[in-house]
């Protein structure tokens, strides 16, 4: 979970991205970077193999306050979207403070959508976790599309739950911040609550 760095009076939060391949992470954390203040954001650093590609960046978000006189940095991360890249996914996983599943809205995406989304929970399981005690958000990317799934049909499959979901065209920013918004605002909910 959470780390707290004493000598910068920071504390430290881990974000994934997470979902099926080409759904658009990627898109989404370079979107955010692009748009974050020089100032607040580290370098983005994208470990990439000959098949698969992780991106990581932190930043320091200015309008969130702080929390016992400490700075909140989120990590942000991605996963490699295809399943064989399993044992990256559970590493990135590791300590991880919030989620944000980001669902392909094509209609031909739904099985993947749903594999991933098992996955996930597969995976967060093995970690000691329950996708359902961790704060986690979705969203439905790539909104702009001709064949694309009414959204009713995408929380009724990816999100039983209720938890908070938003519509998205990352490629254009549309949705990205609300979706990043309302999973750092859980996890400085859940963080406020430990630190009682």
């Amino acid at each position: 979970m959470s780390f707290i760095n004493y000598s910068n009076r920071e504390i430290n939060c881990k974000i994934v991205f997470y979902g099926p391949g080409l759904c658009g992470k990627t898109t989404n954390l370079q979107f955010v970077y692009k748009k974050t203040a020089p100032k607040a954001k580290g370098k983005m650093i994208s470990l990439a193999t000959e098949t698969e590609r992780t991106l990581f960046f932190d930043f320091l978000p200015l309008a969130l306050g702080e929390i016992r006189g400490f700075k909140t940095r989120f990590h942000l991360y991605t996963v490699p979207g295809q399943v064989f890249y399993d044992a990256s996914r559970k590493l990135i996983l590791k300590g991880v403070d919030g989620i944000v599943f980001v669902a392909d809205s094509q209609k031909d995406r739904l099985d993947a959508n749903l594999e991933s989304m098992e996955n996930l929970k597969i995976n967060l399981k093995e970690q000691g976790y329950e996708l359902e005690d961790l704060p986690y958000v979705i969203q439905y990317n790539k909104r702009d599309l001709p064949n694309i799934s009414p959204v009713e049909d995408l929380r009724r499959l990816l999100n039983p739950n209720g938890v908070p979901d938003f519509e998205a065209v990352a490629a254009e920013g549309k949705g990205v911040f609300e979706t990043l918004k309302s999973v750092a605002k859980q996890v400085l909910l859940e963080l406020k609550k430990e630190k009682k």
